[in-house]
């Protein structure tokens, strides 16, 4: 399924190096995938309406201050597993009962911000994850902030849950599927990567940007959960999978890009000169 426009341009900004690209580079991306030059534009202007982008006078596109800190969470992935420590076996709990529900933009944005750090809910208005990220209660409290969550909600740690309590937390996150969906992707990474170089190019960019996104988002979104929740070598297994491949697909991607903005740069030398002309 081709990604939309939206996911196309807020993909493309929230990974490449540079974080702005010019709009001949994202019409040429979008090409590929069968969106057009107005769908395209349309959107970028609706983005930059919503906020989320901002532009330069040479036309370059970026991520808007207020996207930037879910764009710096999701370029974080390579270095996921530097955000993890051992467990002590103690949690970090957040209690959102303060949170007014028909405050919908702040419940949205609180509940993106636990779903990216792995929170799940325990009980009602109460959301819990293992105490097992770099900085302790401290750092998360921090990070959940910058993400958006409402600094109405409480964060801090929790310690000597009944038992009872105990076993409904270590079941709040399906391990089987996480752990299946590891070696799933592994796979898929591992067969792509073998035949991405005998592809016809335009097929090589569209499998690397879909496969590459997928696993990314599955990245972001991982709870990280600790031993002996899940056994932590599967992850990094995939995390190092997926580096590879990003350096791959990325090197195809920068070549597709760099070239697509060099083609438009006569034309918009030709545009200058008529205009130029014309007001002489």
């Amino acid at each position: 399924m081709p990604p939309s426009p939206k996911r196309l341009i807020l993909d493309l900004l929230s990974t490449t190096p540079q974080r702005a690209l010019p709009v001949a580079a994202l019409i040429a991306a979008a090409r590929l995938f069968g969106i057009t030059e107005n769908n395209l534009r349309v959107t970028l202007v609706r983005l930059r309406a919503a906020g989320l982008l901002d532009t330069d006078e040479r036309g370059q596109y970026r991520l808007a201050p207020v996207a930037a800190p879910v764009g710096r969470h999701v370029t974080a992935w390579r270095d996921v597993e530097a955000r993890v420590r051992p467990w002590d076996g103690g949690w970090i709990g957040v209690h959102t009962a303060a949170v007014q529900r028909s405050e919908r933009r702040a419940h949205r944005h609180g509940d993106r911000a636990l779903r990216f750090l792995g929170f799940q809910p325990l009980a009602a208005g109460l959301h819990l994850r293992p105490d097992n990220l770099a900085g302790g209660v401290e750092a998360v409290r921090a990070h959940l902030y910058e993400l958006g969550l409402d600094r109405k909600a409480l964060v801090f740690g929790v310690h000597d849950l009944d038992e009872t309590a105990e076993r409904r937390a270590r079941r709040l996150w399906g391990t089987k599927a996480l752990r299946d969906g590891y070696r799933s992707s592994l796979a898929a990474l591992q067969k792509s990567q073998r035949r991405l170089t005998a592809l016809p190019v335009h097929e090589a960019l569209i499998e690397s940007f879909s496969l590459g996104g997928r696993v990314i988002r599955q990245i972001v979104l991982d709870p990280l959960l600790p031993e002996p929740l899940v056994p932590a070598n599967e992850r990094r297994a995939l995390v190092e999978a997926m580096r590879c491949y990003d350096r791959a697909g990325r090197s195809r991607w920068s070549e597709f890009l760099t070239r697509a903005v060099a083609e438009t740069a006569p034309m918009r030398g030709r545009r200058l000169q008529s205009l130029q002309g014309e007001a002489a």
